[in-house]
């Protein structure tokens, strides 16, 4: 396992913050979800590029001084001109990208790059999944503030694969449905965020799968690309919404957590199984 220490931002969930400052814990990687299991060597937009037809928009050249300049997108940032996702409830096709070094993401295919996005994410790789591709250029979730960013990655710069998982987290059912290859895989109760500091609405992903060794609650942490809408920072870090396990299964079917959404036993072991980059609908 891999493990590090650096500050990680707090989990906006349960009576305790998970994780924590520089030094004071240290956190595993954990081995499953590590990648999407099934890698295509490039996508089909890319394919596309190479056969005769319109060519793609290119990019705006970014030099190595100008990348390392630009803001870094992750849970602990917010990314000005990253545009919103337009259509928060939609299910993609499951195609996820991953960047093998720090790379550019633009707000539009040839406009101005508004961030870098590095090729980790808490110590796991950097899987973002698909919402609309054009001819050279993909469109993927960002994990940054605010909730529903987006951005465009070209095609040349990642590595495409396929997420065969599709997870819904319904507020109003208290449920979390586990989808694979389109059918139902399993359905659990959950415990959401209080009215006081609701779980967010929107389109999101499984962004990390980590361990913290100093709480009991939950043996593994799926912290997503969202954020809570009411709390700026959790316990003095960023207020991360996460999937997690309780251990007094009680709670279940009602509201009582700071903004992550609590799990059973059960719902954890499947959801195990799902790649990084997982799209996750809260709705």
């Amino acid at each position: 396992m891999h493990r590090i220490r650096e500050i990680v931002g707090y989990v906006a969930c349960g009576l305790v913050p998970v994780l924590f400052v520089a030094g004071a814990l240290v956190f595993d990687q954990v081995t499953p979800p590590a990648r999407p299991a099934k890698v295509a060597p490039a996508p089909a937009i890319a394919q596309a590029a190479a056969e005769s037809g319109p060519a793609p928009i290119p990019a705006r050249p970014v030099t190595a001084q100008e990348l390392a300049a630009l803001v870094e997108i992750t849970t602990w940032t917010t990314v000005p001109g990253a545009p919103p996702d337009t259509d928060s409830q939609a299910v993609t096709g499951g195609g996820v990208v991953h960047n093998r070094e720090p790379i550019p993401v633009y707000a539009a295919p040839g406009g101005p790059p508004i961030g870098r996005l590095p090729d980790k994410q808490a110590a796991n790789d950097t899987w973002l999944p698909i919402v609309t591709e054009q001819l050279g250029w993909i469109r993927v979730l960002l994990p940054s503030r605010p909730n529903g960013s987006t951005g465009w990655v070209t095609a040349s710069d990642v590595q495409v694969a396929r997420t065969p998982y599709l997870v819904r987290v319904h507020l109003d059912a208290l449920t979390v449905e586990v989808i694979r290859d389109g059918q139902p895989f399993g359905t659990w109760p959950i415990s959401p965020g209080k009215d006081s500091t609701p779980t967010p609405r929107g389109r999101t992903f499984v962004l990390a799968a980590i361990t913290d060794p100093k709480q009991s609650y939950s043996p593994v942490i799926l912290p997503l690309g969202a954020h809570s809408d009411v709390l700026t920072e959790f316990a003095g870090g960023v207020a991360t919404v996460a999937l997690h396990t309780w251990p007094t299964e009680s709670v279940m079917g009602t509201r009582a957590s700071h903004g992550c959404v609590r799990i059973p036993d059960a719902a954890m072991k499947a959801l195990l199984s799902a790649p990084l980059g997982t799209l996750v609908i809260i709705d």
